[in-house]
């Protein structure tokens, strides 16, 4: 009977041991829930982009970051694999995203007392809601965790996972930690886009109740921040530019239309080929013809470089590129309108004695301001979007060269969409306001020539 009881005792030590043990080992998760599963609508993000909490979570998220991109260079005189700088101390929560999998590490203390789970899908699928809430916000138009990646949890520093050995909060050195991402053979694996990492991010574990949620501001608080914050250099730059340019395409494009009248016809198709043809070439084109004429490998822009005045990379620089890209719109308007005047009137004002010039002064231009000021706006518009031709022979130097279009292209690869999105704004407002300043102005001057027509 004792032996019975004995056995019974020691088979219920067993069990229970067994039953711990495997609470023990249940610290790694395979969650087969994707991206495009997860409802973010319950989630807060902070204002600043580093905290968030979920609903009905006892757990959250602060102090996110993200490396975009690691080395591949050997630490510490050893080569490691893929690494990502960490800091002097270990991080609480570390996920590194690949093209088909998503391994997220968690401390085990820390998920503990925190109230995060490994063994619970459900305490899975929050952290899983918090980190592409933060992953979203953060991204700032890059790479983001794609869609059918499939998620690992773990609370072990070491993971060996489809061929790749993850390693969290590896201390290489005297206090530096990394996260190191190696073939399991210690292979480079940053040679195919499925096995080389995308990005790692970290972010520490707290109570729901500990998280410092910063609220979210009110839209007018949002634009004044922006204001405040922004650089407005790309403004003065293009107004300085553009107007600069309008007036050397006005000169420039009446007079070139005016030449083309006063010259043989096969000559004027030469002319006309050579004046038109920026406007059918790719502006990147312009710019690199530009680049190639001006540049120091040429005698003319060696000279201009010997006398102090480069031309390339320099604010004149995007002068003369949005010239010669907005040119023929002046010059083709010009001579269109200047070929349909009635050439009659023209010689009469000549038998009467007017000289050529007072003919174009007194006769031509006004009798064609209607299509020479449409000519203008769309010189103008052409000269104020100029992109291509200015960042080829101009470059992007930040008070100096860097147009607002220039600046709403860098800005949104940098992931500032909410100040390319202002500056995308100011050229629309702009272009709003000289086009119809310009229409009532040759409406106003038709109906006064009009009046003096029928008097």
């Amino acid at each position: 009977m004792r032996t019975r009881i004995l056995g019974f005792l020691v088979a219920v030590v067993l069990v229970t041991g067994l039953i711990g043990l495997q609470a023990a080992w249940a610290t790694t998760s395979d969650i087969p829930i994707t991206k495009a599963d997860v409802n973010t609508s319950a989630i807060t993000v902070s204002a600043d982009d580093l905290s968030a909490v979920a609903e009905e979570c006892p757990f959250a998220l602060g102090d996110f970051a993200r490396a975009s991109v690691g080395s591949n260079r050997e630490v510490n005189g050893a080569y490691h694999g893929y690494t990502y700088y960490i800091g002097s101390k270990p991080t609480d929560v570390i996920y590194i995203a690949t093209k088909s999998t998503v391994v997220v590490y968690v401390n085990q203390g820390i998920a503990s007392s925190a109230g995060f789970e490994f063994s619970s899908n459900e305490a899975c699928a929050n952290l899983q809601r918090l980190i592409v809430a933060l992953d979203s916000a953060n991204s700032k138009g890059n790479t983001v965790i794609p869609d059918d990646a499939l998620w690992h949890f773990t609370s072990d520093t070491t993971v060996e996972l489809d061929g790749l050995r993850f390693e969290f909060n590896k201390e290489i050195g005297s206090g530096d930690y990394y996260n190191c991402v190696i073939g399991v053979d210690g292979a480079d694996i940053t040679s195919s886009l499925d096995t080389k990492p995308l990005f790692c991010c970290f972010a520490t574990m707290v109570a729901s109740g500990e998280a410092v949620i910063v609220a979210q501001p009110t839209p007018l608080e949002s634009f004044g921040a922006l204001v405040a914050r922004l650089d407005w250099s790309p403004l003065w730059v293009t107004l300085k530019t553009t107007l600069t340019a309008i007036v050397f395409i006005f000169i420039l494009g009446l007079a070139a239309a005016y030449l083309c009248l006063h010259v043989s016809p096969r000559i004027r198709d030469i002319f006309d080929t050579i004046f038109t043809i920026p406007m059918v070439l790719p502006p990147t084109v312009c710019g690199f013809l530009l680049l190639l004429c001006l540049g120091s490998n040429t005698a003319l822009g060696r000279w201009f470089i010997d006398i102090g005045f480069p031309l390339i990379f320099s604010w004149p620089a995007t002068v003369i590129a949005a010239v010669v890209v907005a040119f023929p719109l002046m010059y083709r308007n010009a001579r269109g309108a200047f070929e349909n005047l009635d050439p009659n009137m023209l010689d009469a004002a000549r038998t009467l004695g007017w000289s050529e010039s007072r003919i174009f002064f007194k006769l031509m231009l006004p009798l064609s301001w209607s299509s020479i000021a449409a000519a203008t706006v769309l010189a103008f518009a052409r000269a104020l979007g100029e992109f291509g031709a200015t960042l080829f022979l101009a470059g992007n130097y930040l008070g100096i060269t860097r147009t607002i279009p220039i600046a709403i292209y860098f800005e949104w690869m940098n992931g500032n969409t909410d100040i390319a999105l202002f500056w995308t704004a100011v050229i629309l407002l702009f272009s709003f306001v000289v086009i119809l300043f310009i229409n009532l102005w040759s409406q106003h001057t038709t109906r006064y020539r009009k009046g003096v027509v029928e008097e």
